[in-house]
């Protein structure tokens, strides 16, 4: 798992960043053309903040009486109602700008895509917002976007112990038995048992002499366990869950067995990978992400094909050497 780096996300935060983007670019554009509109964006966005602090300071009452959580709730309410409400009236007022700048010459067509990605992404946390606080319902977890900045990034669950929630993609790699990473991809809005047959036909495109291939659990489906026979020699693919006979037969086979307890080298791999600056991606974007993934693979590469030349040195000097024996 690659982090991407953004904040941890909330509705209202991201409502803030997009409100605030948008009133920055917005005034931008407007002093490129000598327009006064948003002269008092700053003031506004000052204004703005008071109501996202204010937020941000609510804490829902714990009290055993009725009447003093009843009142808690709507002070809440209250506050996220005006929060909403200057968010709409600052959407509103810049789309007025938008439009007036469509007749306007020498504007960066970059600076309006981006005006108008901020305000998509403003309109959508203010109808999030309204439905979740004021209207009790649950959001879809397929509607939330988790940054502004990089929307790309996912909402990922491992289960580990103190770090319950990463944000950022999975990257699956393949590994050959010198340790050198063959093929890599990123995985977006996908799981691993999707591209267990699309991983093995790429790195077979590379390398047609991979014909055994070890994969975790995560991969095993019945139709990928079909498929990977038709295109390897032997498939190291667990089952998850219970097993039949016929499932434990195969799973308690030597080669089978031999060939899987290999597989735990791949986690070094991983290991080096988050070591040596894959851990979190500083890049912005999909393209920057898949870039940076694959500049840090060749780096691992490089690094691996180096060690194997520093230890192939040192055998070649200790050979010329000759046995050491120490003076009697």
């Amino acid at each position: 798992m690659v982090k991407t780096h953004v904040h941890f996300p909330t509705d209202t935060n991201l409502l803030w960043d997009a409100i605030r983007k948008t009133v920055h670019t917005c005034a931008a554009l407007c002093d490129a053309l000598n327009l006064t509109e948003w002269r008092q964006s700053a003031y506004h966005l000052r204004c703005f903040k008071k109501s996202y602090r204010l937020i941000q300071k609510l804490k829902h009452s714990t009290s055993q009486d009725e009447a003093k959580r009843q009142a808690k709730q709507e002070q809440i309410e209250a506050a996220y109602q005006t929060y909403l409400d200057q968010a709409q009236v600052y959407v509103q007022r810049a789309y007025a700008t938008r439009q007036r700048l469509n007749q306007a010459h020498g504007i960066s067509a970059a600076m309006l895509a981006d005006l108008d990605a901020y305000l998509a992404h403003a309109e959508r946390q203010i109808d999030q917002i309204r439905r979740r606080v004021l209207q009790g319902e649950t959001i879809p977890h397929a509607e939330k976007v988790f940054s502004i900045f990089q929307p790309h990034t996912e909402w990922i669950s491992k289960g580990k112990a103190g770090v319950p929630v990463e944000l950022g993609l999975r990257v699956a790699i393949v590994e050959d038995q010198h340790r050198f990473i063959l093929h890599h991809q990123v995985m977006a809005k996908t799981t691993d048992d999707q591209i267990a047959v699309t991983l093995v036909e790429q790195t077979q495109t590379r390398f047609p002499a991979a014909k055994a291939m070890s994969f975790d659990k995560g991969f095993h489906s019945p139709r990928n366990q079909a498929e990977l026979k038709q295109r390897l020699d032997n498939v190291i693919l667990p089952k998850k869950g219970r097993l039949s006979e016929a499932d434990k037969a195969r799973e308690s086979a030597p080669e089978f067995v031999r060939l899987r307890r290999q597989h735990s080298a791949v986690e070094s791999a991983i290991n080096a990978l988050g070591v040596h600056g894959l851990n979190k991606c500083p890049d912005h974007g999909m393209d920057g992400f898949k870039r940076y993934v694959a500049l840090a693979i060749v780096a691992r590469n490089i690094q691996r094909l180096g060690a194997m030349l520093r230890e192939q040195e040192q055998q070649e000097a200790a050979r010329r050497r000759g046995p050491y024996k120490k003076a009697a």
